[in-house]
């Protein structure tokens, strides 16, 4: 019997494959980040990573420049709130378990809501408020604060949410015309832009042949999880597919365990399982909401 594959599994398929990459990106940084500084890894991986995505641009007719004054505003502050969020997470990344850094990050959909509500007067009924409560908690089991605060590697992890979601909300801003690749461009370039300027009055060093391979890798990889996260949004029911976007945690916890010989302990796990299924119960409540404001319409 053949299996017939919907635009849904199609679109979900491509955004496994998003997290995957991106992972996979990330186990790769963790060996480059013990050789060279990380502003330098940042220059060279977005140089490449720049290259390889304008390319794709190209190829997909993405490359668009007389956009709105507005647009290129946000464009530059999303970008802006990106480069943050890279040098944090990597900074976090370097110091945890792979496993464990993208569990903090699990909690994006929820704070993504919250600003949303927060920022741009979105409904939000009390029980996305309750789940989001909930799933704050589940991050806190997560990074732990011990008797003296938060673990610096924790805090790096929050800061990386805290500028993920701007990065998120703004692009809520931007008009249609702005295409994916576009806006993945100019973020690209920011960060190997400010990470050059960065990197002007410190020593460079040395790379070797094996980590300038891993930098090359990790240029086509995050160049690959851009593409295949263009293309998830292009086929399906984003309600359908969004879910899938928590398989990033899977694939952490494979490549920690197969490449590190990582496992987080039961409390993280607790943690992101109690994240995971608020942003789950988060995304069905919006899903219902949006539904009923269609047939209100409708009627």
């Amino acid at each position: 019997m053949a299996i017939v594959v919907t635009d849904n599994m199609r679109g979900a398929g491509y955004l496994a494959a998003t997290m995957a990459l991106f992972t996979l990106g990330d186990a790769c940084t963790k060996f480059i980040g013990a050789d060279i500084p990380l502003l330098q890894y940042l220059f060279l991986r977005g140089f490449l990573a720049s290259i390889l995505i304008a390319v794709l641009a190209w190829r997909t007719h993405a490359l668009r420049f007389n956009l709105p004054r507005k647009d290129w505003a946000l464009l530059l502050m999303r970008s802006g709130a990106e480069m943050i969020a890279v040098y944090f997470f990597l900074s976090a990344l370097l110091r945890m378990e792979i496993a464990n850094a993208t569990a903090v990050l699990q909690v994006l959909p929820l704070t993504v809501a919250l600003g949303a509500t927060l920022f741009f007067k979105e409904p939000m009924g009390k029980w996305r408020v309750i789940a989001i409560l909930i799933g704050f908690c589940g991050t806190l089991l997560i990074v732990r604060p011990g008797p003296s605060g938060f673990p610096v590697e924790s805090i790096y992890a929050l800061i990386t949410v805290v500028f993920v979601t701007a990065r998120d909300l703004l692009a809520r801003r931007m008009s249609p015309a702005v295409p994916s690749l576009m806006g993945a461009l100019i973020m690209a370039l920011v960060v190997t832009t400010v990470s050059a300027i960065a990197t002007l009055q410190a020593e460079w060093t040395p790379v070797s042949i094996d980590t300038g391979a891993l930098i090359v890798l990790a240029s086509f990889l995050i160049a690959g999880g851009y593409l295949f996260s263009v293309m998830s949004m292009r086929v399906g029911e984003i309600t359908f597919i969004a879910p899938f976007r928590y398989t990033s945690l899977i694939f952490a916890l494979i490549f920690g365990l197969l490449i590190f010989g990582d496992w987080p302990d039961n409390l993280t796990l607790l943690g992101a399982a109690i994240v995971i299924s608020s942003g789950l119960f988060t995304l069905y409540r919006e899903t219902r909401a949006k539904r009923r404001q269609l047939k209100a319409r409708r009627t």
